[in-house]
């Protein structure tokens, strides 16, 4: 080895080797926060004084029904889901009391029973175990919520508690290992609860504890990514004529604008309060609400989206505005657009394209 490349594979080690010390950065100075925890985008904007009383009552009484409804520590949550399950629909399509949205997610993912099942295994991964993905993981943390408090300081507590549990799957699960995607998802789960928690509902996710597990996602070569573009598409055609016609004029495909949808459920740079909404309804039903909502956006902007070229096409469907973005005014559209059976149509229609031959093992849509 020359003495060039000896330099600078000196210095390749000595930068891996601070990236896993883990060293805490500087505490970010305090800033002007939403709700949620992030900086606001316009921290001269002034903040209301507080709900008004109505809205306050109505909070409470919400909440008040969402505690009789669990019960203490999630106790009466089955009971209360086999005798009433539209009521559940019903509530949680509303949106979860953001006080009970961390314990909610557990229950209705089924990663409560996981851990319970589990215990002291995310421990022995953490500590005990080793992945090749670390220093991907290292690199990727600044990008997750980079607006958010609890991951601003670099190696704080935040960024290492993302680090735990990204490193922990990738050992638990090292046919998907870790991809960029996943920060998204962990991030969002650990601003409302613990790591250990928070491991076991992405096992929920990804391995299907209730629902069909979204492990696809992330595979080499993003099997179910592809299968939910085509999906998407051939439903735009279907459901959003005019807009699918003009996509198709313009060569737009859904790679371009959606896969991220799916990829992080519409935690990537969809404003905090719709993807808490949005996350509500997914865990409680699956993934067709992404499916609902993304082509409830379309709706929403079809007359504007229709007029634009090519180039102002990508931009307008990666930077929705403002007012077709607002949770009481999407969702209540993405509920009634109806995908359940043609979901499912274009599932086995996808399945027989990737493999006309059924005696064949399917092929990976990433080798065509």
């Amino acid at each position: 080895m020359s003495n060039g490349s000896s330099q600078i594979e000196t210095e390749r080690q000595e930068a891996e080797a601070e990236a896993l010390e883990f060293k805490p950065g500087p505490v970010p100075p305090p800033r002007p926060l939403d709700r949620y925890g992030f900086v606001k985008a316009n921290p001269t904007e002034v903040s209301s004084k507080g709900q008004p009383q109505t809205e306050r009552e109505r909070e409470e009484r919400r909440l008040r029904k969402w505690r009789r409804m669990i019960g203490v520590g999630g106790r009466d949550w089955k009971h209360y889901m086999r005798r009433k399950p539209l009521v559940v629909k019903r509530r949680v399509r509303k949106g979860i009391p953001d006080c009970l949205r961390g314990l909610v997610w557990q229950l209705i993912s089924g990663s409560r029973d996981l851990l319970l099942m589990n215990q002291g295994v995310y421990e022995q991964l953490v500590l005990y175990e080793t992945s090749a993905a670390e220093l991907d993981i290292i690199r990727d943390i600044s990008r997750t919520f980079p607006s958010h408090v609890f991951f601003q300081q670099r190696h704080g507590p935040g960024q290492r508690s993302l680090y735990n549990v990204l490193k922990a799957y990738a050992v638990y699960d090292r046919d998907v290992g870790y991809v960029q995607g996943m920060g998204f998802l962990a991030g969002l789960l650990l601003l409302y609860m613990s790591e250990e928690d928070a491991f076991w509902l992405l096992v929920a996710l990804l391995k299907g504890a209730v629902h069909s597990p979204m492990e696809g996602l992330y595979l080499v070569g993003l099997p179910l990514v592809q299968q939910y573009l085509f999906q998407f598409e051939r439903l735009v055609q279907d459901l959003v004529p005019r807009v699918g016609k003009h996509f198709e004029n313009e060569m737009i495909n859904p790679s371009m604008y959606a896969s991220q949808w799916f990829i992080t459920v519409f935690s990537y740079s969809f404003p905090f309060s719709l993807a808490l909404r949005i996350w509500d309804v997914f865990l409680s039903e699956g993934v067709k609400i992404v499916f609902r909502v993304g082509l409830a956006l379309l709706r929403y902007c079809e007359d504007d989206l229709v007029k634009l070229p090519f180039e102002k096409l990508v931009h307008a469907l990666r930077n929705f505005p403002e007012g077709a973005l607002q949770p009481d005014t999407l969702l209540p559209l993405a509920y009634n657009i109806k995908v359940s059976k043609k979901l499912e149509e274009l599932r086995l229609e996808y399945e027989r394209m990737m493999n006309p031959n059924p005696l064949l093992p399917p092929q990976n849509p990433s080798q065509k």
